[in-house]
Order: C-alpha cells, then structure tokens, then sequence
C-alpha cells in the first residue's frame, strides 16, 4: 500500500504491554488520516460514557497523509481523546517534525490505552518501545521536555510531544505541545496528566513509499512556487495577528469578555504594532514554506524574560478581551501558557470572565489571594498584572486557580451553585470549549457553525465566518441558504484536518479558496501519493466523513439538539458600540437556523443521523450503534 505503512500501534500504561493492529485499505480510504483517523481510532477503542479523565478514555494519534513527503505544509498528525472541558469528542491538529519522525517509525497511528503507575516518557523508536522513568522532568516546561529528552538520549532526531506543568497538575485546559507548535484547545493535556504520560517521543529510519513520486514532487513545487506570492502574504509578513485591527474595524472583536467588539485600544495589540516593537524572527513548521509564526518578546518592564509565538487567536484573549493593552504583559500571559502546556485562547477568556465576576460582586478580593499577594487583589479589566497573575495561578492551580483550571463552564456552575449567582450568564463558551476572536452577534452564519459544532466554541472546524465576513451574505440577518452554508463550510475545513494541510495555503491551489480551486489539486495530490483513482466527489466524502464520525461519537456521548447552543450574552446582550451594536443572534433564530442546517445535513429534525446516510458514507458499524 503506498502512502501508508498500514498498521497502527497500541500501548497499554498500565501493564506496558504492546501491540499492532493492521488496517485494510477500504478503512485508510474513507478515514484518510488526521482528526478523522484519530477519531475514528477513538470510536473503536473507548468505553463510551466513561470519565474523560479515566484510565478508560485513549490517547489516539493519526499521522497525516503527507507527512514526511514534498506536499508543503503536510506535515500535521491528528490527536483525539473524549475531552475534559465538554464531555464530547476532543480533536485537534498539531504539526512540525514530531509528524515527520513519526511517520519514519512505521506506524500510521498510536493509541494509548490505560493509565501508569509512575510518571513515564514512552520512546517509540521504529518498533521498539520503551517506557522511560519521567520524574526527571516533571516541573518543566514544554520547550524544555522536548529539549532535555534530546540531551539525554544524545539524539537530536528524536521529536517528543510533552505536557507542561498545567497538564501535570490537572488543568482541564492544558494542552500537548511538540517543537513549539500545540495540540491545543478541548484538554489533551489534562488526559495526558491523569495518565501520568508526561511525554511521547519518536524516532524513526523508515521512508514513505508514493506511488508516483515525479508527479508528487512537480505538484508540490508548484504550490511552494505559489506560496511565495500573493496568496500567502498576509500571512508571511505579520501573520494572523494582523486580524486584531480587521476585527476591531468590522466590531467583532471581542473586548472585556465580549461585552463589546470595539477595543479602543487596539492598535497597542496589533500585528503591526507587534511587528515594529516585539518582532524576533518568523519560524515555520516542517514541510512549510510559509513561516506565519511571529516570534516575539517583551522588550521592556516587568517581563522582559517573556518570548513566544504570537497569533491572533492567542492575542485576542490575553489581550483586548481582559482590557490589556500592554503588550508585554500580553506576550507574558502566552508565554505562561506556551512553556506551561496550556491553551492560551481558553486561558484569556477564562481569565476575562474571572475579571467580569470581580467587577460585578460576585468574586472579592479576598477570593484572590495568593503566595504573591496574600491578601488577595483586585482583577479589573485592564489590570496587566492580575491577568499575568492569573494565569500563573491557574497553571500551579494555586488558590481559585483551581477552579479558574476547570474552564467557565464548570467553573461559573461552581460558583453559581455555591453562592445563588448567575455567573454562567457571561461564561464565553460553546458546550464547554471557550470562544474564538469573532464575536458572533454580528455573523449569523458563524453564530450556527458555532453552535452545531462538534467539537465546540472553535473558528478551526467551521469556515462560516467566510460568507459573513466577505459581504456574500448579510451578516446581520438570517435567511434559507445558511443550512447549507454552514454544512458546505464545516466540511471543507474537515477535508483540511483530515489530511491533514494548513488551511493557510488553500488560496495556492489556483488562486481561490474554494472547492472550485483546492479540490482538483488535492485530489491530484492524493493520487499521486496512494495510486488512488480518488474523483471530485470523493474529496468532498472526506469532508462529510470526519465530520459525521465526530457527531456520532457526540451522539454516543449523549449529544441532544439543546446542546447545540450559544451563550447567554450572544443571545440577550447586544453591543453597544461600533458597526455590530445592537444585534444578537436571537434564540428563534438559531432554532430556524438549526432546523435548515439539520436538514442540510440530510438529518433527522432533532440532528440525530438517520442509519441510510451512515451507510451511504460507508459506515455500517457506526450505523448500527447510532442510527435511527
């Protein structure tokens, strides 16, 4: 078989015992690799409705199709566990060397099942593996794991994934982190840290058999040859935190907690502020001829030792959305969540939401001390240094960090049970996982990829804000295309996750972002990888597949229709000021718009998925566990 090694490899923590697990052809195709692979490892391998934090919820590894060949920015590998922060399937993309390495040791996946004794390194080395005594390195940050790992095995070929000390502690926010590049969002840091596997490391000296490698290398030189034009230059030049001022012109920009979408501080944290004052150097993953990641650092006061990669994701919620303007206290908070394994999107609006708490009554001062300040401070919008503060306690889980740790949902829960509040009313988050830097007031259509989303409150697995934001619809208004809108925009960013590519370089296929431009292409690259004789057609069945196999393992899960549902404030709170002020996504609203995605998606009206459209898609088992 070409493009794969055809087995995958299993690993128990708990007795250390091993195994592998051939998979015939017809599963690689209709799985391909990515978050759909990974998760459909997760389907077949977890007992469902168990605790994500339980021995009984497997670490799922799926490397990417392209993984250690030409095709520029292929190098990504999929990872999938049940997720701490919502009780439904947690997947996520992390890329670089670590997915090239593993692809040289054979495999196309690994899953750990079990939990160990003792805290363990395990070395996948070609087809040995080892369980490596990991005390050593607890207390360390993520960079420096994967750094003293290479020093102790005297080999710098060898790529680790690691947890920093947030994922040790239990934060259910943490994330997995491997040459600087995070498995980030929904908590695999957290399932990693229950397990006690502080780290997974690769070595490998296998190769990757293409069936038509001259046809491979043309096509891939061809999209680098792209790459370097136009189509990539907002990214290469300052990278995605040049959205701060785009958002902050159209009024989407989330500021204090979402209260408003206007940040009259702006241009403090933009990208072009960033550029001229805290710029390093730009880096780029394996296999990347773009190099979008905007190494910067503190220059000046209090912490001046912060340095990390900054994107807009991150900036928005350690910045506008706590009210800080200062950016190298900014660039502190992301660096306290980079080095200690952590994701800094759900950090930021957990923090703004601790700080709305303070401001209305509902936490004091008191509530806030600490060994720093041990009578406690004051968390206003805006205060650098209680943000910074923050987020260092929530990494140590010290004093309400630990609640803090437990993301809003189940951190407004606690406090609204404990003290008769209504906390959860500003609780940014989508069925657990805290929101994206688009405040979906002002975006109908993304409002609805958000709320059906799968994997929650995430601008990775739905492109819906495109037809808002690009005028081709009204996005302030709802209408019958939307169903079909969010269906078409979900799966084409699944087709991306699947093999999985950068969506970044989507525009260099043939200069459109659309199916119209990327799918020959792909399709193209598939083939010549594989010996395929994949079609159009089957591109967009890579889309609806890994997207239909996380909704299953929802539906397993306990998924209803009422879980597809927004925050209170995006339904009741209209802003006040800029070009979005005085909309909201109303509760009939998304209701219609539900009802018009279900039908889009050809399900039943409650979103259940009828058994004919599961085996339609080829998948029969799934079928009869799940279809009605």
């Amino acid at each position: 078989m070409y493009g794969y090694h055809g087995k995958i490899l299993f690993i128990d923590l708990t007795s250390r015992r091993t195994w592998a697990e051939e998979k015939p052809e017809s599963w690689y195709q209709t799985y391909i690799g990515g978050v759909s692979m990974a998760t459909r490892l997760l389907w077949e391998n977890i007992e469902p409705g168990c605790d994500p934090l339980s021995p009984k919820n497997p670490i799922c590894i799926a490397n990417g199709i392209f993984a250690g060949t030409p095709v520029p920015v292929g190098a990504k590998y999929g990872l999938a566990s049940k997720s701490p922060l919502t009780g439904f399937v947690g997947d996520s993309l992390s890329g670089s060397w670590f997915s090239v390495a593993l692809r040289r040791t054979g495999w196309d996946g690994i899953v750990l099942h079990g939990a160990s004794e003792a805290w363990v390194n395990v070395l996948v080395d070609d087809g040995r593996v080892q369980f490596r005594q990991a005390d050593k390195y607890l207390g360390l940050g993520t960079f420096a794991t994967e750094e003293a790992i290479r020093e102790d095995l005297l080999d710098d070929q060898v790529r680790s994934a690691t947890i920093g000390p947030a994922g040790e502690h239990g934060v259910r926010f943490a994330n997995v982190t491997n040459d600087g590049r995070q498995a980030g969002r929904t908590g695999h840091g957290a399932v990693w840290g229950a397990k006690k596997l502080k780290a997974l490391s690769v070595r490998g000296t296998h190769g990757v058999r293409v069936a038509d490698p001259d046809t491979l290398m043309k096509l891939s030189f061809d999209i680098i040859e792209s790459a370097q034009g136009p189509h990539t230059a907002k990214y290469r030049l300052l990278g995605t935190a040049t959205n701060v001022l785009n958002m902050n012109t159209l009024g989407l920009l989330p500021t204090r907690n979402y209260q408003e979408g206007v940040f009259e501080e702006a241009e403090l944290v933009s990208g072009e502020y960033l550029e001229e004052h805290h710029k390093v150097k730009k880096i780029a993953c394996a296999q990347c001829p773009i190099a979008c990641e905007q190494v910067s650092a503190a220059k000046q006061g209090l912490y001046v030792d912060a340095m990390t990669g900054i994107e807009y994701e991150c900036l928005f919620a350690n910045g506008p959305n706590c009210g800080i303007s200062d950016m190298n206290a900014v660039i502190k908070m992301i660096d306290i969540c980079d080095r200690g394994g952590m994701d800094a999107m759900s950090n930021g609006v957990t923090v703004s939401w601790a700080m709305e708490c303070f401001e209305r009554g509902v936490l004091t001062k008191e509530d806030f001390r600490c060994a720093k300040y041990p009578e406690g401070f004051a968390p206003t919008f805006g205060n650098a240094e209680a943000g910074v503060t923050l987020s260092e306690m929530i990494r140590d889980r010290e004093g309400i960090g630990a609640l803090l740790s437990m993301g809003t949902k189940l951190a407004s829960e606690q406090i609204d049970r404990e003290r008769g509040t209504e906390s959860r009313n500003w609780a940014m988050h989508i069925k657990g996982l805290e929101n994206p830097g688009y405040d979906a007031r002002g975006l109908k259509t993304f409002a609805l990829g958000l709320a059906v989303g799968t994997r929650g409150g995430c601008h990775n697995r739905t492109a819906a804000y495109d037809p808002d934001i690009k005028g081709e619809v009204d996005r302030f208004s709802i209408d019958a295309s939307r169903g079909v809108l969010a269906k078409r925009t979900e799966e084409y960013a699944a087709v991306y996750d699947t093999l999985p590519l950068c969506k970044f370089i989507r525009r260099c296929f043939s200069g459109k972002a659309d199916r119209a431009g990327a799918w020959p292409a792909i399709q193209a690259l598939i083939n010549a990888t594989t010996g395929w004789a994949f079609t159009y057609e089957d591109i967009d069945l890579i889309g609806e597949r890994a997207h239909t196999i996380k909704k299953a393992f929802n539906i397993r899960e306990g998924w209803t229709r009422d879980a597809d549902r927004l925050n209170y404030r995006w339904h009741h709170e209209p802003m006040t000021r800029g070009p979005s002020a005085g909309h909201v996504v109303t509760e009939e609203e998304l209701e219609t718009l539900k009802d018009l995605y279900y039908q889009a998606k050809g399900w039943t009206a409650d979103g259940l998925i009828p058994k004919s459209k599961l085996l339609e898609l080829g998948m029969d088992d799934v079928a009869e566990a799940i279809g009605v």
